[in-house]
């Protein structure tokens, strides 16, 4: 059964009852085969995000994260149970739901606003190249829209794919540890920066991590997966206005106690 830590409501905190439930996954399950053995990833999981809420997952390498962010995405059927957006069954990818991978996945042939626009051939030149400047400015890369990626530091190659996301204006973003591979010090900054895109934008955000500072950091809520066949072991409701400080009490409280039901309160 999933437990959850709550505590009161606060600015910034999770959503209201009265939100309307954007994303439902219900009773998934997903297994592979492998050598002709049935693996079960995931078993069971129920959860409702609602609308511009932003929900992390986090759990232990190869728990299933991963399998659940790109099976919510439509990249991957379940072999039980359905994911369903605005009440309709996810039956593929759908370019109203973006998902930002892990590997950083910008065109290295397209400049920056190249990158930025890709996804806006429908629009008309002057409203494209209106809303390519919007998302450059949002991201700060004001003078880089004529650079290409190999031009740009990693951090700014992270901001070009989260603005290349943002343009296409979806309903549901999905985040596979977007900033995995990035230095201590620019992925404070990206969370920073993503969390100032967010409250602009209030786009519904799933964002796999396995850091749990950073889950704490960022989201509404914290799914915490157990160990392969990945279910919710509990949701941890994250009361904090942003910005947060990450040496109150309360955030360190949430903290360990994550911290404690991953089984690592005694190990650092």
């Amino acid at each position: 059964m999933t437990s959850v830590l709550a505590g009161s409501s606060a600015a910034g905190a999770v959503p209201s009852a009265a939100t309307p439930i954007k994303l439902r996954v219900e009773n998934l399950g997903i297994s592979f085969q492998r050598d002709g053995v049935l693996m079960p990833v995931l078993g069971d999981i129920n959860l409702e995000v609602r609308d511009g809420e932003f929900v992390c997952l986090l759990g232990p390498s190869g728990c299933g994260k991963s399998t659940l962010l790109n099976a919510m995405a439509g990249f991957l059927q379940p072999t039980s149970g359905q994911v369903l957006v605005d009440g309709e069954a996810v039956r593929g990818p759908d370019p109203r739901r973006i998902f930002v991978f892990q590997e950083r996945g910008v065109f290295p042939w397209l400049t920056v606003a190249g990158n930025i626009g890709f996804g806006l051939g429908k629009l008309s030149r002057e409203e494209r190249a209106k809303r390519v400047q919007h998302y450059v400015q949002m991201v700060g890369l004001e003078g880089f829209e004529s650079s290409y990626p190999h031009e740009l530091s990693g951090g700014m190659k992270q901001r070009v794919e989260v603005a290349r996301a943002l343009a296409v204006n979806p309903d549901v973003m999905f985040l596979d540890e977007p900033f995995g591979a990035l230095d201590s010090i620019t992925r404070m900054i990206m969370r920073g920066e993503l969390l100032q895109i967010w409250q602009a934008e209030r786009k519904t955000i799933l964002f796999v991590t396995h850091d749990i500072d950073e889950a704490v950091q960022l989201a509404d809520r914290v799914v915490v997966l157990s160990a392969r066949p990945g279910r919710i072991q509990r949701i941890v409701n994250v009361d904090l206005p942003h910005p947060r400080d990450i040496s109150s009490a309360r955030y360190l409280e949430l903290r360990d106690g994550i911290l404690a039901e991953v089984g690592l309160a005694h190990r650092i």
